[in-house]
């Protein structure tokens, strides 16, 4: 396990999830925080059904403005400094929704979601339709249920009055589906709120199984790669010979194969070739993950292209990983070249101490709600998210969204009755956090 220091601002954490459970029964605050959620709860289901009714794919700048509307008067009500930022026209992203209130009270707390989804304006996918206790629609639980977590539980922590005086900031971004490049204008301001937090919470899906719920302490990185490969062309008949070698097309085999037999099975590494195009002309577009070739049964392939992804739980594992693949495309077959490049992506969040810490406090959360612990989840089982980019800068928590199934897919579902319980969660555990 990786792990770093803990910042002294949540040494306290760990002392405050240790305690006893008899200091630990919810308070008179903490009571009618949970009673504001349950008065509140048809109110949430009704705001996240006129959110979900607005298309907000990331490549829609519109509607994903329009998303950032509806939570910006209720923020400004709560006594947020809400602010819209815009990103430059050459990033062809909408934007992102910061709201931020500044105190002296306990720690500062950095709450963290996205507005966009994956469903565009012309997917038939469009609406929110409730069948008893759950609903379908898009991003309704990836991630405007958390969304509506995130606001539900800032307004029940405003109605029992414990707001005042607190620090919290409140990111939405509007491109976490398809984040603008470069990363680093577009998590520009993600990253310095994680710079000024003691504690992020991110409140993508929520995980359960038969055993159980769990929490997110790490997360895999996840970025791309890049094989170009160049042999001598000729006819089919001289391959292997002096003056041909073996083509490009067997090289790029050869990379894949020791990638696949040499990197294969470290814990939290995988590699993914998603594409390959090979032959004798090869364009390929890696704004549209598409590409042509063209070539011959009797003629030697001298061009192959091969775009993949690669994830790991640390920066480490990365650079180790990314160096073993250059070595093994450094090994050229006769008569070929070859040359690997790695793009930026989202980075790792590793386990902490710290990150441990938040869960720990989360459950003595769930123990005075009365509900089981919750675990660390497998980060191998979870894809890279926005709070990764402020890991590095502060402790983090993630997975604490709302419960569903079908994430990015036409049948994309949230559990509502789950709802009221992980707004609870949230508010109780941003209220403990900022005493």
């Amino acid at each position: 396990m990786t792990s770093r220091l803990i910042p002294s601002a949540l040494v306290p954490l760990l002392a405050l999830a240790a305690a006893p459970a008899a200091a630990q029964q919810l308070s008179p605050q903490e009571q009618a925080i949970v009673r504001s959620v349950d008065a509140h709860a048809a109110d949430a289901v009704s705001f996240l059904e006129r959110i979900v009714n607005i298309n907000s794919g990331t490549l829609n700048p519109a509607g994903v403005r329009e998303v950032g509307r509806h939570f910006e008067a209720p923020l400004d009500s709560l006594g947020f400094d809400v602010r819209w930022i815009s990103m430059p026209d050459s990033l062809n992203r909408a934007g992102h929704l910061f709201a931020y209130r500044t105190g002296t009270q306990g720690k500062r707390v950095l709450l963290i979601g996205h507005l966009d989804t994956v469903f565009e304006e012309d997917d038939a996918f469009q609406r929110f339709v409730r069948d008893g206790r759950y609903a379908t629609g898009p991003g309704v639980n990836d991630m405007k249920g958390g969304d509506v977590v995130i606001l539900y539980a800032l307004r029940a922590l405003h109605a029992a009055g414990v707001l005042e005086g607190t620090t919290v900031t409140v990111a939405l971004t509007g491109d976490e589906e398809s984040a603008g490049r470069p990363l680093e204008i577009s998590r520009h301001h993600l990253i310095e709120a994680g710079r000024n937090s003691d504690a992020a919470l991110e409140f993508e899906t929520g995980s359960r199984d038969s055993l159980g719920e769990y929490a997110v302490v790490a997360r895999r990185s996840s970025s791309g790669w890049t094989l170009r490969v160049r042999g001598r062309t000729g006819h089919s008949s001289g391959v292997f010979g002096e003056g041909s070698g073996s083509g490009a097309i067997f090289e790029a085999a050869r990379i894949l194969t020791a990638f696949h037999e040499e990197l294969r099975g470290e814990p939290n590494l995988t590699f993914n070739p998603g594409v390959i195009v090979g032959g004798t002309d090869v364009e390929y577009d890696p704004r549209r993950s598409a590409g042509t070739a063209f070539g011959k049964t009797n003629v030697i392939a001298q061009t192959a292209i091969v775009t993949g992804d690669i994830r790991t739980l640390t920066d480490e594992q990365l650079q180790r990983t990314r160096e073993r693949m250059r070595a093994i495309v450094a090994r050229h077959l006769p008569r070929t070249e070859a040359e690997i490049t790695f793009g930026e992506g989202y980075p790792s969040m590793p386990p902490t101490e710290g990150n441990q810490a938040l869960l720990d406090v989360l459950n003595s959360v769930n123990r005075d709600l009365g509900t089981a612990p919750m675990q660390a989840f497998d980060p191998g089982r979870r894809g890279a998210a926005d709070v990764s980019f402020v890991a590095p800068y502060t402790n983090a928590l993630a997975g604490l969204g709302v419960h569903g199934s079908g994430a990015h897919g036409p049948n994309e579902r949230i559990d509502l009755e789950t709802l009221p319980l992980q707004i609870k969660r949230a508010a109780l555990l941003i209220y403990r956090l900022t005493r």
